[in-house]
């Protein structure tokens, strides 16, 4: 099995990134709107954890009332690629797992990251205590949970690790990591496609 984070930096060079962005904007849209109706504040800053070509941060950065937008990805390759496509903005190479902000922010978003991880409860452990300010939100998406049938022969098919969990256990460990879960559904579904499962989550104060 090859790291994560090599593939997604061949993907990056074979311009795999650009219908990534086509297939998950629907989901992302149904996640963020969801999130934004849960912060407790005007203006946020923001990090997307596994942005990929930045297309998320750039849409976060479009918007009124967002002060900042990083991306964090270990896929060198997907960050070179999001400085070519946006210069002035923020783009940090790190591995998740270890990497910590400067200072916690209001939104942290992430999308079909979280089953590549060595360590998701340790990561969701870590988002909650360095990267979120009290009463902020964690709001994520997966296509790779138990209840999706498409997705089994994933890790065998990219040759990656990725983890299998179920809803229920998704739930948990992000209740264990000291979240309340205040939504919790299955993001742009249509014919032939159970969804995206999504868990928009608040940092207990």
């Amino acid at each position: 099995m090859r790291d994560a984070t090599e593939v997604f930096s061949e993907w990056a060079e074979k311009g795999k990134d650009l219908g990534m962005e086509r297939g998950h904007a629907p989901a992302v849209g149904e996640i963020l709107n969801t999130a934004f109706a849960e912060l407790d504040c005007d203006a946020f800053h923001a990090i997307d954890a596994g942005c990929g070509n930045g297309w998320v941060v750039r849409r976060l950065n479009e918007m009124k009332d967002c002060q900042s937008a990083i991306g964090i990805d270990g896929a060198g390759a997907m960050i070179e690629k999001a400085k070519e496509i946006d210069s002035q903005g923020m783009y940090i190479h790190a591995n998740l797992e270890s990497w910590k902000p400067e200072k916690p922010v209001d939104l942290i978003h992430s999308m079909e990251v979280l089953y590549y991880l060595d360590d998701i409860p340790q990561f969701l452990a870590s988002v909650n205590r360095d990267w979120l300010r009290k009463g902020g939100v964690f709001a994520f998406g997966i296509d790779h949970y138990l209840e999706n049938e498409d997705c089994h022969g994933w890790s065998e098919k990219v040759g990656t690790k990725m983890a299998m969990h179920s809803e229920l256990e998704w739930r948990e460990m992000v209740q264990n990591a000291g979240f309340e879960v205040v939504q919790m559904f299955r993001a742009a579904p249509r014919e032939g496609w159970v969804g995206t499962l999504a868990i928009v989550a608040r940092k207990r104060n």
